[in-house]
């Protein structure tokens, strides 16, 4: 059995740390920071022998260089010379295996150009994409273009209803407020909100969600849906699905 726990760094990122059953080997995805991934190691006795990478921004690479001169770890990321240390560079449709998983990588730009997500098939299968799908939203356009993103997002919001999503930031409670802003009559959205506003105040992260929530709560993944198509034209062109996106996701650059 895969267990994925969450190692919380800066303000509002996750290091997800995968451990097989009770081995002391274990891998870890986006290290942004090394140090709460050394303290979380030398707590639990653990070895770091793989770090998964989806794309080269600085919070979710910052610490690979200083985990690999103590760890030794293979490093598996996108073929981005700015991604210190990759030694296995993979891109769409490549596999690999981790922690007794195989992984698959898909390319999602959007957010970077060289943004991929590794998915884990299974019951339930694990995708890890980055910063490409939060819970309730979607990451800003850095480098891709919307069309870029909105093609992305429809590949992973394709997978199965019950593929957990562990993406890279604790952004729902803010992205679901946007969300009412954008549909505001959307009763399964609302008792969601809810539900992350509990978790929160316990200190709970609201991750990972899961496909089939996403589907019914993420305005970027319902951009059909005609209460929040007409939102949307209030605010820009939304004359087809490729303008609507557009005109949302600047929407929420300002909300």
């Amino acid at each position: 059995m895969l267990t994925v726990i969450p190692i919380p760094a800066f303000q509002d990122n996750y290091i997800w740390l995968l451990r097989q059953d009770a081995s002391d080997k274990v891998a870890i995805v986006d290290p942004g920071d090394a140090q709460p991934v050394i303290e979380y190691l030398e707590h639990e006795n653990l070895n770091l022998v793989a770090i998964l990478v989806t794309h080269h921004h600085h919070d979710h690479t910052g610490g690979i260089e200083t985990l690999v001169k103590r760890y030794g770890p293979r490093v598996i990321g996108p073929d981005n010379s700015a991604i210190p240390a990759v030694e296995e560079a993979v891109g769409d449709g490549d596999d690999f295996r981790v922690q007794g998983r195989r992984f698959e990588v898909f390319e999602v730009p959007g957010h970077t150009l060289d943004h991929i997500a590794f998915y884990a098939p299974g019951t339930p299968g694990l995708l890890f994409c980055g910063d490409v799908m939060f819970s309730a939203g979607c990451g800003r356009l850095f480098e891709g273009e919307p069309a870029q993103m909105q093609r992305s997002l429809e590949r992973l919001a394709a997978l199965p209803d019950d593929t957990m999503v562990f993406a890279g930031h604790e952004y729902t409670l803010a992205n679901l407020r946007f969300s009412q802003a954008a549909e505001p009559d959307n009763p399964t959205r609302d008792a969601y909100l809810e539900e992350c506003e509990k978790a929160r105040r316990l200190e709970r992260p609201t991750l990972p969600t899961n496909i089939g929530v996403e589907r019914q709560i993420n305005p970027f993944l319902r951009i059909d849906q005609p209460g929040l198509l007409s939102a949307v034209a209030e605010q820009g062109n939304a004359d087809d699905a490729s303008s609507a996106f557009a005109t949302l996701r600047e929407w929420k650059n300002r909300f």
